[in-house]
């Protein structure tokens, strides 16, 4: 089981201590200081069955700058753009096996437990 984390995030934060409190065994991914490559970030894709642009956080000022919510933007530019740019990346990410959860709201990380 691993988890992209974000320490500075209370979501991140309140996901990773759901787990630990279940003794699972666990690899913590500071994803801003170790980014995905963009191979990492298909997998992941994959594993939420989620477009590029639904792991994009949309509220951040290099998002809107680069008005990367245009529907001709292809997938993998956007892919290409959260490798570069890893504060894109909606956090937390658990990752269990061939199944993946966004943490929003934190509770969601049961779904996988």
């Amino acid at each position: 089981m691993a988890i992209f984390h974000n320490p500075r995030c209370s979501k991140s934060r309140q996901t990773l201590s759901i787990i630990q409190e279940r003794g699972l065994e666990l690899n913590i991914v500071e994803y801003l200081k170790n980014p995905p490559s963009k191979t990492e970030i298909k997998i992941i894709l994959k594993k939420l069955g989620i477009r590029p642009i639904d792991l994009m956080r949309k509220g951040e000022a290099l998002f809107k700058e680069n008005n990367l919510n245009d529907p001709n933007i292809s997938d993998e530019f956007l892919i290409d753009c959260m490798a570069e740019n890893p504060i894109l990346i909606e956090r937390p990410i658990v990752i269990r096996g061939e199944k993946a959860i966004i943490g929003r709201p934190p509770e969601r990380v049961m779904e996988i437990l």
